[in-house]
């Protein structure tokens, strides 16, 4: 018996490292111009430093290594790190916080693992977690929806990037998530009127939280150019959603007084953020359809878990980076076919007819 390799068959994309970035960036302006608009001037200081300090984390870390910076920079990579660290944060998060989550995503969530398409887990989540976890108050500070033109002026909100929001009643308060953990946690109810408006808020971005967790419709329609543009496929997202829809329905049926619907997961937090930009990173993502929707499945059980029963009330970040660790093992059992080479676990005698 002769067993010879057959090349499997290649289909060219054409799509560069920067084409996708620059797409993705653009997917996510929408959600970002809004958030300008009703979080105001500190918003955009704070994301022009983190993006900022995400290219020079890059570019310190290729010098180091002896690389040209340049034509790594060119392709977008670290702007759109930046982009989505900066999005994990409150609104008027002191810049020091965006600085320190760019220098953990870039340089110990990518460059430590040989940079780009070499890293383990997510760069932006793992900055996200990190900070999270060390700066707790300044994590979880958040701001009232302060319209652009009625909010601090431009001066104003340079003192406001300095020092971070001033913590008074009036400014700020808990998210949704926040305020029913809090309730849940006293053994409290919550009426399902509250947490329905409340998603309905959040579904047109008027509502407290990271940048990443407001509007959700404006990230739901980026996801959507993304799948049309071929970008990302769909098997993360509707796996990650269905999964959450379905637990959340079984559970706020059982018991609706203890379980947030299927609507508020939905329209709550940062998972369509998740769902559709972060998840779906290339490079800490299973390669097969089937491993791809095993790991959105297991990201939406997880976000579910810890938003139902963990001591945060946000488990998005927790979930990927957990999901990111597994994405070996999932890679391992489930293999794309090898075409020409095996049929049902046997080698191919190609000089049979």
């Amino acid at each position: 018996m002769s067993v010879k390799p057959i090349s499997g068959p290649h289909v060219g994309a054409g799509q560069r490292v920067d084409w996708i970035m620059r797409r993705v960036i653009i997917a996510l302006m929408p959600a970002s111009i809004l958030n300008i608009i009703l979080f105001g001037w500190p918003t955009l200081y704070l994301g022009l430093v983190t993006i900022a300090s995400a290219m020079l984390f890059e570019a310190w870390c290729l010098k180091l290594k002896g690389v040209k910076a340049l034509p790594f920079l060119r392709d977008g990579s670290a702007v759109l790190t930046g982009l989505l660290v900066a999005m994990s944060l409150p609104p008027w998060a002191p810049w020091w916080i965006g600085v320190v989550g760019s220098a953990i995503a870039i340089i110990l969530g990518k460059q430590v693992y040989g940079g780009l398409g070499q890293n383990l887990f997510n760069p932006a989540m793992l900055a996200r977690v990190a900070l999270l976890i060390s700066f707790p108050i300044e994590m979880t500070t958040w701001v009232n929806v302060t319209p652009l033109f009625t909010g601090p002026g431009i001066l104003e909100s340079f003192g406001i990037l300095a020092s971070g929001v001033p913590a008074t009643d009036s400014l700020t308060g808990a998210t949704t998530l926040g305020a029913i953990k809090t309730g849940f946690s006293l053994n409290q109810t919550v009426p399902q009127i509250l947490t329905d408006y409340s998603g309905f808020l959040a579904l047109i971005g008027w509502e407290r939280g990271s940048l990443g967790e407001t509007s959700s419709l404006l990230l739901l329609l980026g996801g959507f150019w993304l799948l049309r543009q071929g970008i990302i496929q769909w098997h993360i997202p509707a796996s990650l959603l269905l999964t959450l829809t379905i637990l959340a329905t079984i559970f706020h049926g059982y018991d609706p007084d203890h379980y947030l619907s299927a609507w508020v997961h939905l329209n709550s937090g940062a998972i369509m953020l998740v769902a559709f930009f972060i998840a779906t990173d290339y490079v800490t993502s299973p390669n097969t359809p089937l491993g791809q929707i095993v790991f959105g499945a297991g990201c939406g059980i997880l976000i579910f878990v810890i938003r139902s029963w963990g001591g945060y009330p946000e488990g998005t970040g927790f979930a990927i980076l957990l999901m990111n660790a597994f994405t070996p093992l999932i890679d391992h059992y489930i293999r794309p076919r090898i075409y020409g080479r095996y049929r049902n676990g046997k080698p191919i005698d190609i000089s049979q007819p």
